[in-house]
């Protein structure tokens, strides 16, 4: 149950603190006093989207804080998964909303992100808003209530996890199939790619050898010339640099007698006498090695033509982007070749998916049906309490062919309030005062089922009055024994009925406005419903009423 309340700088609240009972409490106050100023307030501590704009002007910051007892419920799974250090008794929700546009949020003290507080927030507490009432026309909604009061919670995620791998295996299987499709448009073309690149049966590094062979027989009567010029000026008889360096070298040993280093001359000259005889002697065989091959040159240049038109055709920038290409293409046409498995795989998995999402929504709609008979006849009584005496009330539960995030199952209210007339979907003929006892009723029961904590009432009291309104505070009253219910209401009925009566009020200064939250004592809560009674003007007689409405 929601324990306290903190408010700082939200909107025209300067600083607010409210402590809350358990049970059923009300909340009143004349229209614009700030009732939905609070419940703004609250729902940000819920994981509701913040706006700058509720920052109260001129302050920077703004800070909700609600602190819940939550000894009843186990919360421990859910910490765990959070990273939250579990606390079984209580949790204080904390919002803080800077004029910067960022937000913080916390839950024990500890940062947590927007979302968690959001889940949170939502096994804690239920705001029901007038505009909720709408929800009644919504399939949606009705097939949620259907299923919160068999118990499907967990097997409805079980379901929908099933149903999303499902459609997930189905998406996948028509992609293949569109894919084989196309690859088979294509298979022709791709075959002869491939058989292009495989006729021309490259090898790695072979450009760059025909490249440098080209360059060699183009200019081989130069390279051969200039071969022989290097031999002669090292082996000429005469003048050749090895004859030289002979010459050289039987001076320096003569010198071997007189001369001490002509050891260490000698031995230089001999090394350069053999390098250069070895040098000459390959310069001449490396001469004669090097011909003109009209043959090879124009073989040369009919591989590298290929090379070069098969590099432009597929747009490749060396002979190893083509063998890549060629396996590439030959991975595609293997796929094609097996894509009759693949498809066939695929097809096995679906059929799988199918029957899983089929046996889970058979066990939901068992489920659903259970509970179909007791529900309406509940929901009827309730209803009839509430000044429905002739209702009629049918949850129409239909098969589907083709399942939905939901199961199998389409579900339909259809109503009737008066003898002799049809039943009808709820939203063609409940008017707001049917449709507001309606929703009282569905969400006791509700509450009732999935065991929340704490219910609030924004005017569902709306389009009722006078008895109606009393036996809906009396439903409120009753369901408040094992829960908490807080009330936001204008009819002194439902006032009434409240363990605790709070008040919202506006109160002004020469500069500002504020809006304030208070818990009326006796005396202060008797003159309050004498004036929800009267009017402005609280007479004798309203004072007299309301003391009979409280019961004193």
């Amino acid at each position: 149950m929601l324990k306290s309340l903190y408010i700082k700088n939200y909107a025209l609240i300067d600083s607010l603190e409210i402590d809350f009972e358990s049970g059923f409490s009300v909340i009143t106050g004349e229209t614009g006093a700030g009732k939905s100023i609070i419940l703004g307030a609250l729902s940000l501590i819920l994981g509701q989207r913040a706006d700058v704009k509720a920052i109260k002007q001129g302050e920077s910051k703004c800070v909700i804080e609600g602190a819940f007892d939550v000894s009843a419920y186990d919360l421990k799974a859910f910490c765990e998964e959070k990273g939250i250090e579990y606390d079984p008794d209580s949790y204080i929700l904390r919002r803080e909303i800077l004029s910067t546009g960022k937000s913080r949020v916390f839950i024990n003290d500890t940062p947590v992100a927007l979302n968690d507080l959001k889940e949170l927030g939502s096994r804690l507490i239920d705001i029901h808003s007038q505009h909720q009432n709408l929800l009644l026309s919504d399939t949606r909604f009705q097939m949620q209530v259907v299923d919160a009061l068999a118990g499907n919670k967990d097997l409805l995620r079980t379901y929908q996890q099933a149903f999303h791998q499902y459609k997930s295996a189905e998406k996948a299987l028509a992609d293949l199939k569109e894919s084989v499709r196309k690859s088979k448009e294509d298979e022709d073309y791709l075959r002869f790619q491939l058989e292009a690149l495989s006729e021309a049966a490259l090898q790695e590094g072979e450009q760059d050898e025909l490249e440098g062979e080209l360059e060699t027989l183009t200019h081989a009567e130069d390279i051969k010339s200039a071969l022989y010029k290097i031999h002669t000026l090292l082996s000429d008889d005469e003048t050749g640099i090895v004859s030289e360096l002979k010459e050289s070298l039987n001076a320096a040993r003569q010198l071997a007698k007189v001369y001490s280093r002509s050891d260490e001359i000698s031995e230089r000259l001999h090394t350069a006498y053999i390098d250069m005889k070895d040098l000459a002697s390959e310069m001449d065989k490396l001469a004669n090695d090097v011909e003109f091959n009209p043959e090879r040159l124009a073989f040369i240049e009919s591989r590298l033509d290929l090379i070069y038109s098969l590099q432009k055709k597929y747009h490749a920038g060396s002979v190893s982007d083509l063998l890549a290409l060629h396996d590439e293409f030959k991975q595609k046409i293997e796929n094609i070749e097996s894509s009759d498995q693949q498809v066939e795989s695929l097809e096995k998995e679906v059929s799988e998916k199918r029957e899983k999402v089929s046996a889970l929504a058979r066990q939901l709609s068992g489920k659903r049906l259970a509970i179909k008979a007791g529900f309406e006849k509940e929901l009827a009584g309730k209803a009839a309490y509430l000044g429905m005496p002739n209702i009629r009330f049918e949850c129409d539960i239909i098969a589907e062919k083709q399942p939905d995030i939901y199961g199998i199952d389409s579900v339909s209210f259809l109503f009737s309030a008066n003898k002799n007339v049809p039943l009808q979907p709820v939203s063609e003929i409940a008017s707001g005062g049917e449709i507001s006892r309606l929703m009282l009723c569905l969400k006791s029961m509700i509450a009732g089922a999935t065991a929340l904590p704490t219910i609030i009432f924004d005017e569902i009291d709306t389009g009722v009055s006078g008895e109606i309104a009393d036996k809906m505070g009396d439903v409120m009253r009753d369901f408040g024994q094992n829960m908490q219910v807080i009330a936001i209401s204008h009819l002194p009925q439902i006032a009434a009925k409240g363990k605790a009566h709070y008040k919202v009020y506006k109160s002004d200064d020469e500069l500002t406005t504020t809006t304030n939250l208070i818990r009326l004592s006796d005396d202060e809560r008797l003159e309050e419903i004498a004036r929800m009674l009267s009017g402005a003007t609280v007479t004798d007689a309203a004072v007299q009423n309301a003391k009979e409405m409280l019961g004193l």
